[in-house]
């Protein structure tokens, strides 16, 4: 037997509901949510500004701190 997409896709949401609950379908699904915009235009807006010395500074401050004597 045949089934349309329509059915598949209603029967695999269902399974999902079945399998991971209301809360857990919904944050399977949002993995795949295509987002808008034009992340590399949004990118540029921000990082051709920056110098090598701005990047040295926030990935210092991103790195976690290492214990004094500690190596």
């Amino acid at each position: 037997m045949r089934r349309t997409q329509d059915e598949i896709y209603r029967e695999g949401l269902q399974a999902l509901r079945d399998r991971l609950g209301r809360a857990g379908m919904i944050r399977f699904l949002q993995q795949f949510e295509t987002g808008h915009g034009n992340y590399a235009r949004e990118r540029h807006k921000w990082v051709d500004r920056m110098s090598l010395e701005d990047l040295r500074t926030l990935a210092r401050k991103q790195l976690p701190r290492k214990k004094r004597g500690v190596r």
